[in-house]
């Protein structure tokens, strides 16, 4: 989309130096940017190159106002103090294509089904009985949806998403293709008998909170009896699997390839890195940051507010250095 200067600002909160009639349609990288980009810099010594790349304008701290190059800079700067947030939203704001609110006609939508205004709805979706489409939400082609799920208002569903029976999708909740929602669980009780298992009840549901988005081909089961519960402004990865019961504090991020057991507990804004294993019944306090391939042991308890934790069993990142330095030495020792 295109904007000026004046607008984005405005959108953004920003202060303007500069020329506010200049249009811009892109963000990029200072190495790509053209005469219509927008780019940023969050520290100082990046100005002058940002000032001398062939983009239209520049998002800044607060360190730019005060700067001489600023003064007498040939481009505008936007000044902001968070500058790399401040682009992510510009970006967002730029790449939306204010798509057609439309029902494709090959979509099935059911009389049952409630749906909002300005809803789209993408070719050979399927809505099943009694769903609920809140406003200006756009489910994309190959979707399915199951009977009697909740879906909030301004919701992005990518292609080919499932979403089982009895699942609530809070507002801006942004789901990527393949993603399966409210699956039942993986759990099984094994007759002593005969030696074969069978599937423990899984009657539960799913609840996904306001703007939590969920990465490509991840799959988040429905609570056994009870719920599995994502909240809000959580962010999930591509591949990652959260088992039934699971339930996920606010702002938690998730990288590609994790998984958690059955009745895990997550904590507000926990960060974990990709290929995270989690055993059942597992509990991570609040702030705690999991390094990449972490295992934590079923019913383990981790605690520590901005400590990182690393290994299998994961433990304080300095901890795990001083065992693998330990290692080395003893090795060196015995050859």
């Amino acid at each position: 989309m295109r904007q000026t200067l004046r607008d984005l600002a405005e959108k953004l909160g920003c202060r303007l130096l500069g020329d506010n009639s200049i249009v811009v349609t892109t963000v990029s990288s200072l190495q790509s940017a053209n005469t219509q980009s927008l780019v940023f810099v969050d520290d100082a010594q990046h100005l002058d190159a940002a000032l001398r790349s062939s983009a239209a304008a520049v998002i800044a701290g607060e360190f730019a106002a005060g700067d001489s190059a600023a003064s007498t800079a040939s481009k505008p700067i936007l000044i902001s103090a968070q500058p790399r947030l401040t682009f992510a939203r510009a970006a967002k704001l730029l790449r939306d294509p204010g798509r057609e609110p439309v029902i494709h006609p090959s979509a099935i939508v059911p009389a049952s089904a409630a749906i909002g205004d300005n809803v789209a709805i993408g070719p050979r979706a399927i809505l099943g009985e009694h769903v609920k489409v809140g406003d200006g939400t756009a489910i994309s082609s190959g979707s399915v949806i199951g009977d009697n799920v909740v879906i909030g208002s301004y919701c992005h569903l990518d292609a080919n998403v499932t979403i089982y029976s009895g699942t609530t999708l809070g507002d801006r909740v942004i789901v990527q293709a393949g993603a399966v929602l409210g699956s039942a669980g993986f759990g099984y009780v094994r007759d002593s008998e005969t030696g074969r298992y069978e599937q423990s009840p899984q009657l539960g549901r799913l609840v996904i909170e306001d703007d939590v988005e969920i990465g490509a081909n991840s799959t988040i089961d429905r609570g056994a009896l009870d719920e599995t519960r994502i909240r809000r402004g959580t962010k999930i990865d591509n591949l990652v699997h959260i088992g039934h019961n699971v339930q996920i504090g606010e702002n938690v991020v998730i990288a590609a390839q994790t998984g958690l057991s059955g009745s895990v507990t997550i904590e507000d804004n926990v960060i974990m890195g990709g290929q995270v294993g989690i055993g059942d019944h597992a509990h991570i306090e609040a702030g705690a940051m999991l390094g990449g391939q972490c295992g934590i042991l079923p019913k383990k308890i981790l605690r520590g507010k901005g400590i990182v934790f690393w290994g299998t069993p994961a433990r304080p990142v300095k901890e795990y250095l001083k065992e693998l330095a330990f290692v080395s030495r003893s090795a060196k020792k015995n050859r």
